[in-house]
C-alpha cells in the first residue's frame, strides 16, 4: 500500500506532509506506518516505516529528525542531524536538507514556514505544550533564524476533536486559571464532563502571536481508526500500546 501523506497549499512549494497510518511495515496493534520507536512496535519494523517517509521527503534516513518530545516549550536549532536525541518538543532550522518530523497519536502535530526566508520549524503541541508556549516559542525561535512571523504559515495536523476529547472539571478549572478568556474552548459533555478544542486552542495562540496564517487539516485522530492512531481511543480499547503519526518538513 503506498503512502497516504496530508498536504498544506500555504506550505507549497516546500515538500511536507502529516503521514497517516497508511502504507508502513507495522502489524497488529501497530498496523500501518508507526514511527515510533518510543512504542513496543519491532524497533527494525519502525526503521523501515522511517526510512519510507524519508524517501518520500527526499532525504536519507538520518536526515529525518525527531526528538525526544517530553510535552515542554522548549525547542531547538538545528544545522546538522542530532547526534543524541535532545528533550525537547519543536525545532527549527534554515539549513537545507533537513527533513524536521513530529510524532503524535491525538496531540497537535504542527509545521511552519517561512518560505521568503527560507525558515522552516516543526511542533509537537498537546495541551500541555501548548498551554505552556510551544508554539509561540517556536515561532520566536524562527525569527532568530530570520524568519517573519507575519510571513510564517503554521498548519496543525491531524489531533484530537472537541468531539472526542472529554475531560474534566479540574482541566477546565486550570485553563480558566491561566487565561479566564479560555472557555471558549470547552463544551458541555455529560454530567460534570466537559469537551476540550485543543486544535481551537492551538489555532488560537497562533494568531494571538501574531502568525501570518494559521489553518488546522481537519482531521481528527480518535474518529478514524483506518488513518490515523490515536492514544485515548487505545486507552479505550484497553489496548497495551499504540502507534506514533509523523508529520514532516523540509527545505
Amino acid at each position: 500500500m503506498t503512502l497516504e501523506i496530508i498536504t498544506a497549499d500555504c506550505l507549497a512549494p516546500l515538500r511536507h506532509g502529516f503521514f497517516t497510518r497508511r502504507g508502513g511495515a507495522s502489524s497488529g496493534i501497530f498496523h500501518g506506518l508507526n514511527c515510533g520507536h518510543g512504542s513496543s512496535d519491532q524497533s527494525e519494523i519502525v526503521s523501515i516505516n522511517r526510512a519510507r517517509v524519508a524517501s518520500a521527503m527526499e532525504v536519507e534516513p538520518s536526515h529525518l529528525v525527531s526528538v525526544h518530545q517530553v510535552h515542554s516549550p522548549d525547542v531547538v536549532t538545528l544545522t546538522a542531524p542530532f547526534s543524541e536525541k535532545p528533550k525537547v518538543d519543536a525545532m527549527v532550522t534554515a539549513t537545507p536538507g533537513l527533513a524536521l518530523g513530529v510524532l503524535s497519536a491525538d496531540c497537535q502535530p504542527v509545521l511552519f514556514a517561512d518560505t521568503k526566508a527560507g525558515v522552516i520549524g516543526a511542533a509537537h503541541a498537546g495541551w500541555k505544550g501548548t498551554q505552556a508556549g510551544v508554539l509561540e516559542a517556536t515561532l520566536d525561535a524562527m525569527e532568530g533564524l530570520g524568519a517573519d512571523r507575519a510571513r510564517i504559515c503554521a498548519v496543525i495536523g491531524p489531533s484530537i476533536s472537541q468531539r472526542a476529547y472529554e475531560v474534566g472539571p479540574e482541566f477546565m478549572e486550570d485553563f480558566l486559571l491561566d487565561d479566564p478568556d479560555s472557555d471558549r474552548f470547552f463544551a458541555g459533555g455529560e454530567g460534570d464532563r466537559v469537551q476540550f478544542d485543543l486544535p481551537g486552542y492551538g489555532l488560537a495562540r497562533l494568531r494571538a502571536a501574531g502568525v501570518g496564517d494559521a489553518e488546522w487539516t481537519g482531521h481528527c485522530t480518535y474518529s478514524d481508526p483506518a488513518r490515523f492512531f490515536s492514544y485515548r481511543r487505545a486507552t479505550h480499547a484497553g489496548e497495551a500500546d499504540y502507534g506514533r503519526l509523523i508529520a514532516a518538513i523540509r527545505l
